[in-house]
């Protein structure tokens, strides 16, 4: 799997009601919440890797650094940006980046690791329960 620091990817979508903060539990905040936010971020940078990874294998989140600088309301377009800083093959670090369609809401940094083989990976998490 080759992909160069500098790659990038963008994702988009409205922010809806159960994306707000008040979805989330901070009543009567109806606006979009950070762990939507986080989520677009992470979206965008899995766009960046996904697309070569090989059959069976994922990305997981391992790191997430983002300042969110500015709310955006019920019924607004948001967009994110990643682009790859760097990579050992393994691990992908991301810079991140957000937007409404007025300003920029919010910047940071994203990490994600490659799972060669997921369902081995599903398997280990599971076996976390049943010893529980």
């Amino acid at each position: 799997m080759e992909i160069r620091p500098g790659a990038t990817a963008e994702v988009a979508y409205t922010v809806t009601p159960d994306r707000t903060a008040h979805a989330m539990g901070n009543t009567d905040v109806n606006v979009f919440a950070t762990p939507f936010l986080v989520g677009l971020l992470e979206d965008a940078a899995g766009s960046v890797i996904h697309p070569h990874l090989p059959p069976g294998a994922s990305t997981v989140g391992t790191l997430v650094e983002v300042k969110h600088l500015a709310a955006t309301p019920v019924g607004m377009k948001v967009r994110a940006k990643a682009t790859l800083l760097e990579t050992d093959g393994r691990r992908y670090l991301f810079a991140v980046e957000a937007w409404d369609e007025k300003e920029k809401i919010a910047e940071g940094r994203h990490e994600r690791v490659v799972i060669p083989n997921l369902e081995k990976f599903l398997e280990r998490a599971l076996k976390k329960k049943a010893a529980g």
